[in-house]
């Protein structure tokens, strides 16, 4: 009988693959996490076969719980970090170079030649977002142009381009279908927000060829099947895409217009539902796609500000500080003194997002003392991921005009109380934490049961 939901999570440090059973219960998880590339400062790369490596590890490694059988899996829900940009062989389903993540800064020249000519004003209205090195557009223009061979393959029509959910279902079907749901193809600066395609004078500003992008879908529809795929049969369909933060919005339950959440992952990202409206964003957000259930539905949008380091700052603090060992003793640490004893941190360390948008800055650790310790910067850690994302919330209510409603959060590091104290104190107001605090999972098996 086929009781479960596979949720896949591809984020950008690791790929979690959870079993959910049909009345909405998290039954097995596994997370495995892969290696993360910097080949110049401000530029981060991941290897897409690690990436498809990961999740089909994760598939195998569920599936040893023995919560379920594989044949009792009913679909297939995806969930994934959103603006990281791939280039793979449509041949063979090779990828043609290392993915150039969302973090990566590597096109902020380019973003700034084309600011000096006056596009970013039509690419706001158009695509809801602003011209950043964030955003999959330039990231794909480099890829275009730093491929060795890519003259000849796009020639041959061998060049197929996506974000990351489109790499994992075209592997997943086996090459079958290329695909990308409208959540992941509004992060890309190429889709028309109130056509849901992509839009011909985008493409021509970002010289991208056509016939290399996926087919836009809605996030909650059968969207292929898999074929091929070692420990899972043909033919289960995947049935829910949505990138990480829209999956989270909609496992979090935020039906409504102005319901609201946050995301503490390797970023921060709070997003508010809007609903049919396109809310132009006055204060440095961005206007995105929440989802679409089924290709009759209407799309639902969302505003949206992220700070690009939220949880990345810890792991800061663990692999390149080495002042923890693990991510999860920031809290102790950080419990240690009663404040930051004057130490500041702006973790600008892949620049600032939402609503500065300042890819050139960089992190600044100040107000340092003979007194100083690892307790003060581990306070001040925490104290600078609250303030970010206060940033990020007052803006939203200049724009909406508005006082936001309590504030759903989830995410690895919502587990941590300090934070969310801390979080709620600078803010002013309640939070709400849910059980599971790995909402994208949960958003990713509703849109694929619903699917």
């Amino acid at each position: 009988m086929s009781d479960f939901i596979l949720a896949i999570d591809q984020g950008t440090t690791g790929t979690t693959v959870a079993l959910m059973d049909v009345q909405g219960q998290l039954r097995a998880s596994v997370n495995i996490e892969f290696p993360q590339h910097y080949p110049r400062p401000g530029w981060v790369e991941h290897d897409a076969a690690d990436i498809w490596r990961t999740v089909q590890q994760g598939i195998r490694a569920v599936l040893r719980k023995r919560v379920c059988k594989a044949t009792d899996i009913a679909a297939i829900g995806i969930t994934n970090q959103r603006e990281t940009a791939l280039l793979w062989d449509r041949k063979s389903g090779e990828p043609l170079n290392r993915a150039v993540v969302w973090q990566c800064r590597r096109t902020t020249d380019f973003c700034e030649t084309l600011k000096a000519a006056g596009h970013e004003k039509m690419v706001k209205r158009k695509s809801g977002l602003v011209l950043d090195p964030y955003f999959s557009a330039t990231k794909f223009r480099w890829l275009l142009r730093n491929t060795g061979g890519i003259g000849r393959k796009l020639k041959a029509g061998r060049v197929a381009a996506g974000t990351v959910d489109s790499f994992l279902i075209w592997q997943l079907s086996g090459g079958e279908a290329h695909v990308s749901d409208i959540s992941n193809a509004s992060r890309t600066s190429l889709m028309n927000l109130r056509r849901c395609s992509w839009d011909r004078e985008l493409m021509e500003l970002f010289e991208l060829p056509e016939g290399i992008l996926p087919d836009i879908v809605p996030s909650s529809a059968i969207l292929a099947h898999t074929r091929g795929v070692a420990g899972l049969p043909d033919g289960i369909p995947v049935a829910g895409v949505a990138g990480d933060q829209q999956a989270a919005l909609f496992g979090q339950a935020c039906f409504a217009p102005g319901d609201a959440k946050c995301t503490f992952g390797t970023g921060s990202f709070i997003v508010m539902n809007t609903g049919a409206e396109l809310l132009q964003s006055r204060s440095g957000l961005l206007t995105t796609a929440a989802w679409q259930l089924g290709e009759r539905a209407r799309p639902v949008y969302a505003l949206e500000g992220g700070a690009f380091i939220c949880g990345a700052a810890v792991q800061w603090l663990r692999d390149g500080l080495q002042i923890i060992a693990r991510a999860g003793d920031i809290e102790a640490l950080a419990r240690s003194v009663k404040d930051s004893g004057g130490v500041e941190f702006v973790p600008a360390l892949t620049g600032l997002g939402a609503p500065h948008w300042a890819p050139e800055a960089r992190g600044t650790l100040s107000g340092l003392t003979r007194g100083s310790g690892r307790g003060h910067i581990a306070r001040a850690t925490l104290d600078a991921m609250a303030l970010q994302n206060a940033d990020i919330l007052l803006a939203m209510e200049r724009d909406r005009g508005k006082r936001m409603r309590p504030l759903r959060v989830d995410g690895g590091a919502a587990a941590n109380d300090l934070l969310l104290q801390i979080q709620a104190d600078v803010l002013g107001r309640k939070l709400i934490r849910p059980r599971v605090i790995e909402t994208t999972v949960a958003g990713a098996c509703y849109l694929a049961g619903l699917g």
